[in-house]
């Protein structure tokens, strides 16, 4: 049909709008700290096809898992979707979720007969069972050490919940109640974007609607290749390290990336990156796919569709048995570390093709989980994503204390950790000096640390970057290292690696987390005075190493801060 150009317009943004709202409505009605709070949850609608239509970022990876998970509940039910069905699935394998602390959500959208689209949502859960409390154990060797697996299944048949499947639920998590919440909230989501979409048909036509599902994802399509046609053509490569796999801790993990561009055509090549691991590094190859559109996205336009019609144009090829094509069942719980690690590869690599627009290193990714039983006798599951640091970019310097690239949760506030969980939080700030020095300076790590108030617990945490330093770029100095300490400067303190699983603490415990800090970019000593004297006077850079590692005159950078200091 012929597809007028604004009404198409009109119904894109739409799209975008109902997905928004969907996105509120998830966070509202979230049962967890994870989800209500640190907003790991991300809502996606797709047309019938299991292609992505309507989308609303939160956590990229999600858009690429989705679609596999449709394909998954076609090939596990074939004809037999009606509507008023929901699914849910956490199975990485089987499904492409991202893994399997992860419970997608998917609802049929019907018109009449015909099967139209899908609302969907992948949300974090605070504990599906497993080895430690919180799921995922940072050194888990197999999928079935890290929760219970679901395959796609329905939560409700034709509109009414499957008893034993919410049994099954509730019997194979430490918090049933807030388990069950969370996915109550996402099957409400989707049935508000299946009610926001039929509104839309009946204004708009099934017929344009669904020429306009085809129309934005050709239009994404053919703007991704004109850009990729302007680039040189070449081979670039390019690689990145995770500090271990939580099991053979020293042994860095190697990710590596071969960009091979021909006219309007990008490959990515991650057939040389390590074998698969024992611990739980291992990312499945569509997720590895979802790197490259994040990447590309950045590289091209944020505002880019990261629609079906990217999703085309990307090409990628895999070694399997590799870390990122592992093979069954290889354990997948801390895959935000690989995914970061291939991202960065894949951004280093990519200047070549975008020398303007460099990036240096991250401040690592990855969630902290503490369980046990309140006081009470109750259990509990605090699950923490705590922000690291961006790494200094071209012209700017990097942004302190946030999650980075793939990993775009926020930090739960501090009163709702003291008001839900046994804990007391003693401090949270920035880590003066962890940004690396350069031009540009990386942005700082956040620190936090924490009184334990419950009787017994254990520590998870699904870290990185604690031996493998955040890279300096183009002459600037690497960020700072993270540490995970329990009872710092006291006789029975315990430094702990970047990942592991189920290390008891009990009542009085003190535990420290810092993040690793942002890479540098360009020669410290090319820093603007006024900018160094503004980093020391804001507590960013010390005194020392304002002298020793950016080159200020020691007399001068005195007097200066002496002088503020008699003003204030």
């Amino acid at each position: 049909m012929s597809l007028d150009p604004i009404t198409a317009q009109v119904i894109q943004n739409r799209l975008s709008g109902i997905v928004q709202e969907m996105q509120t409505n998830i966070f509202r009605t979230g049962y967890s700290t994870i989800v209500r709070e640190s907003q790991d949850a991300s809502c996606i609608i797709l047309d019938a096809n299991g292609d992505v239509v309507g989308e609303h970022v939160i956590l990229p990876l999600h858009i690429a898992a989705l679609p596999e998970v449709i394909r998954a509940i076609y090939t596990a039910y074939g004809d037999k979707i009606y509507p008023g069905d929901a699914f849910i699935t956490n199975h990485p394998y089987i499904s492409g979720v991202t893994h399997s602390i992860d419970m997608a959500v998917a609802i049929p959208v019907f018109v009449g007969d015909q099967l139209v689209a899908f609302c969907t949502s992948i949300a974090h859960k605070s504990d599906l069972g497993g080895m430690v409390p919180g799921t995922g154990s940072g050194n888990a060797r197999e999928l079935f050490q890290e929760g219970i697996q679901y395959p796609p299944v329905k939560f409700m048949d034709r509109g009414q919940v499957v008893a034993e499947v919410e049994a099954i639920l509730r019997a194979n998590s430490r918090t049933p109640d807030v388990i069950l919440g969370d996915i109550r909230g996402q099957v409400g989501t989707a049935r508000l974007g299946e009610e926001r979409l039929h509104e839309m048909v009946a204004r708009y036509g099934l017929e344009t609607v669904l020429a306009t599902f085809a129309d934005l994802q050709d239009k994404t399509e053919r703007r991704v290749r004109k850009v990729i046609a302007g680039w040189k053509d070449g081979i670039f490569e390019a690689q990145a390290w995770v500090d271990n796999d939580g099991v053979l801790l020293d042994r860095p993990i190697l990710y590596h990336v071969r960009i091979e561009k021909t006219g309007d055509r990008i490959l990515f090549d991650f057939s040389q990156s390590a074998d698969q691991t024992l611990g739980p590094l291992n990312v499945r190859p569509p997720l590895v796919r979802g790197c490259c559109y994040y990447a590309m996205v950045a590289m091209i336009d944020p505002e880019l569709g990261n629609n079906g019609g990217l999703a085309r144009v990307i090409e990628t090829r895999f070694r399997r048995g590799s870390v990122l094509d592992p093979v069954f069942p290889a354990p997948t719980n801390t895959y935000m570390a690989s995914a970061t690690a291939v991202t960065e590869a894949v951004l280093q690599a990519m200047n070549g093709l975008i020398p303007e627009k460099k990036v240096a290193g991250m401040g690592g990714v990855g969630g902290m989980v503490i369980g046990g039983q309140r006081q009470d006798g109750s259990s509990y599951v605090q699950y923490e994503l705590i922000g690291a640091a961006y790494g200094a970019r071209t012209g700017k310097d990097g942004v302190s204390g946030v999650s980075v690239l793939l990993d775009n949760a926020k930090t739960a506030p501090i009163e709702v950790v003291e008001t839900e969980f046994p804990a007391r939080v003693r401090r949270f700030e920035l880590v003066c000096d962890s940004g690396g020095p350069g031009e540009f300076r990386g942005g700082l790590a956040a620190r936090r640390e924490y009184d334990i108030l419950a009787p017994r617990a254990q520590l998870t945490l699904r870290g990185g970057k604690h031996t493998q330093p955040p890279f300096g770029a183009d002459g600037g100095g690497p960020g700072r290292l993270g540490v995970c300490i329990i009872n710092p400067g006291q006789e029975d303190e315990q430094s702990l690696p970047s990942r592991f699983g189920g290390v008891p603490l009990k009542n009085g415990d003190v535990l420290l987390l810092e993040k690793a800090g942002g890479g540098g970019l360009g020669s410290p000593k090319d820093r603007p005075w006024e900018r160094l004297l503004e980093d020391v006077l804001d507590g960013y850079v010390s005194f020392e190493s304002a002298v020793s590692d950016y080159g200020a005159d020691s007399d001068k950078l005195r007097e200066a801060v002496d002088e503020w200091k008699g003003r204030s």
